[in-house]
């Protein structure tokens, strides 16, 4: 089994609700999104996924949370966005775009910074 990476970044704003500490204030970050999937590569090709098309699946989802107001969206209307809860919601977007059947989602992973990230993954 082969593990494909790509990365890309977003900015945006968002605060966080019932959390008592700094994050409970506007403030924004210019977040960095891995996006790991996994996959036996084709026959043919020799490829699993072109990272191209990867990164243009992961970009399209990004366009819906960059330069906005995390709190604004929907989906993040209902549940805090922090950390945890973005990788979640870019995990689950990818996820209904990623339509080939010998490549599975493994992870995505979202950088606030350049020293603290969070993961979602799904256990088999």
């Amino acid at each position: 089994m082969f593990e494909i990476t790509v990365v890309s970044s977003f900015s945006s704003a968002h605060h966080l609700r019932q959390y008592r500490g700094k994050c409970e204030k506007l403030h924004g970050h210019n977040w960095n999104v891995e996006l790991t999937v996994s996959g036996e590569p084709d026959s043919e090709s020799g490829v699993v996924i072109d990272f191209g098309i990867l990164k243009q699946i992961l970009e399209k989802v990004l366009e819906k949370l960059d330069h906005t107001y995390l709190n604004d969206i929907d989906h993040f209307k209902k549940v805090n966005p922090s950390s945890e809860n973005i990788a979640f919601f870019i995990f689950k977007e990818v996820e209904k775009s990623l339509n080939l059947p010998n490549v599975r989602i493994k992870r995505v992973t979202v950088w606030e910074n350049e020293r603290q990230n969070a993961s979602y993954c799904e256990l088999d």
